[in-house]
């Protein structure tokens, strides 16, 4: 009995190992390891069906990602028209690799990016590591081959350190990263030409140690100027006004003819002056610390520097009284006369002053010069007249510094009916006695603070209509020094002391300053 018993046993064991046998052809991959079971089929199976993409693309939803924005290897055409499992079988045992194909065959062109160049002989683990890849659960995953981008800097080192674009393609081929072979420096802002066409880069674009690694600056070089890169071999003695006599061609190559700009010198160029060789003036020397130094000082006046005298010295050295530039022969009417021989000796703006405008008819003919009005109109229209007699110009203004300037001094002003104070002594006249920007004036002027400045406060100061803004401020700055809170109707006491004026205070969206007209002084007006 006991052994009719194990047979049976036995005939059932084997009987329910080939219903496991027919329903599963062999166990899943580690990967899959966790849907064993005839409880799990339908997790990939569709029953009476193959297995189907959906079923796969519902766990695979990084795959399913990919597909859906037809990126990667899986949306290419060729690979999304395939069955799931003609690449990845199951029930193979569970070290069976499902992920698996010839990779020196592989078409990387199929993932969207074709090897090119360097590229082409890198094994594929150089670039599918975790370190290239962005997306954290991905990292997680061995040997996967997903999660890389396109960009240069996703797999390589910025060697440029966040100083230029991120476009590495912009300058670099696929071949090597030296040199840059699509870069093109004329579509900087420093356009190569001449000598600097055949420059070693480094001769310019520096290679240092930049955070611990090898840096070498293109972005940001400064190139405003020659002194940026050059050094200034005429020691400053032009200015830094390189490319007025140089050209990239070669330092050594003149150009500077009618192209150096000669009035930022003491000698501006004029006349017959204007078209003369710099070497006729100049001596000609290859040291470049000398080189039109040899002027240095000379003024235009001190024509015998340069020229001879023709006069033998019976006029002076003063030629440009009688001589103009445009010509020796062209002489300046009646400039050559000295007026110092006579009872008006020209000083400042006179002596530039045309003869004519004061001669009007015969240069001998005697002239009132006593004062400056025999001449000049009274440009003030007589503000300055007492008892209908108007000062001569001399007492506020000089011919040597011109009308423009006055002598008139803060002394002179203490006198007046509003004595200069505080900040009132560093303000410009203009600002007072010009105030359209066009004309002087002098007269009815106002005295009072608000006939000048605006009364910021309206009429919350104000007593019996006037607003008197001396009550508070003094002349030497704004800040309210002599206001005393205990003369208000509310005096500081206690914490008060201590409370900024703008937390009572409140200033108007429409005005320019705080408020401080307060109606009432209860507690809870502030204290809410």
């Amino acid at each position: 009995m006991r052994l009719l018993r194990t047979y049976f046993t036995l005939v059932l064991l084997a009987a329910g190992s080939m219903v496991v046998a027919q329903l599963s052809p062999g166990d899943l991959t580690t990967a899959h390891a966790a849907l064993e079971g005839m409880s799990n089929c339908t997790q990939c199976h569709d029953l009476g069906n193959k297995v189907t993409n959906a079923k796969c693309l519902e766990c695979h939803k990084e795959i399913k990602s990919l597909i859906t924005k037809k990126r990667g290897y899986h949306a290419s055409s060729v690979v999304k028209a395939q069955d799931c499992f003609a690449c990845h079988s199951e029930h193979h045992g569970r070290k069976f690799e499902m992920v698996r194909f010839d990779e020196k065959a592989f078409d990387h062109a199929l993932t969207g990016y074709k090897l090119e160049g360097g590229h082409k002989p890198v094994d594929c683990r150089k670039c599918h590591v975790p370190d290239n890849i962005a997306d954290r659960e991905l990292k997680k995953r061995p040997l996967t081959f997903l999660g890389l981008e396109q960009a240069c800097l996703s797999c390589h080192d910025d060697f440029h350190q966040g100083t230029m674009s991120g476009e590495c393609t912009k300058c670099h081929n696929m071949n090597e990263f030296r040199p840059a072979s699509k870069f093109d420096h004329g579509k900087t802002d420093f356009k190569l030409a001449g000598k600097h066409v055949n420059v070693d880069c480094k001769k310019c674009h520096e290679t240092t140690t930049r955070q611990g690694k090898e840096f070498q600056r293109f972005a940001d070089v400064p190139h405003a100027d020659c002194k940026a890169c050059h050094n200034d071999p005429h020691a400053a003695h032009f200015n830094n006004a390189c490319a007025q006599c140089h050209t990239e061609v070669g330092f050594n190559i003149f150009s500077g003819k009618n192209r150096f700009d000669h009035n930022t010198t003491n000698f501006k160029l004029n006349g017959k002056h204007k078209t003369t060789d710099c070497f006729t003036c100049h001596q000609k020397t290859s040291d470049p610390l000398r080189v039109f130094q040899d002027r240095v000082g000379v003024t235009v006046n001190q024509c015998a520097t340069c020229h001879e005298d023709a006069h033998d010295g019976k006029f002076g050295n003063d030629c440009a009284k009688c001589h103009q530039e445009t010509g020796f022969r062209s002489l300046k009417s009646m400039d050559f006369f000295d007026h110092a021989v006579t009872d008006f000796p020209l000083q400042g703006k006179h002596v530039d002053v045309d003869c004519k405008k004061c001669h009007k008819g015969s240069f001998t003919g005697a002239m009132e010069f006593s004062k400056c009005s025999s001449c000049h109109e009274d440009y003030h229209k007589g503000e300055f007249a007492k008892n209908d007699v108007t000062p001569d110009c001399a007492e506020c203004h000089s011919v040597l510094d011109g009308f423009e300037m006055s002598m008139y001094t803060l002394e002179q002003h203490r006198s007046t009916k509003f004595p200069l104070e505080g900040a009132h002594i560093a303000t410009p006249c203009t600002a007072c006695h010009m105030k359209d920007e066009k004309n002087w004036t002098f007269r009815e002027l106002g005295h009072a603070c608000f006939d000048c400045h605006d009364n910021v406060h309206g009429d919350d100061l104000a007593e019996n209509g006037v607003t008197d803004c001396k009550r508070c401020h003094v002349a030497e700055n704004w800040f309210p020094s002599k206001f005393d809170h205990d003369f208000t109707e509310f005096p500081l006491v206690g914490e008060h002391v201590k409370v900024d004026c703008k937390e009572c205070h409140l200033k108007d969206p429409n005005a320019e300053v705080l408020s401080f007209k307060v109606e009432s002084f209860e507690c809870a007006d502030c204290h809410k």
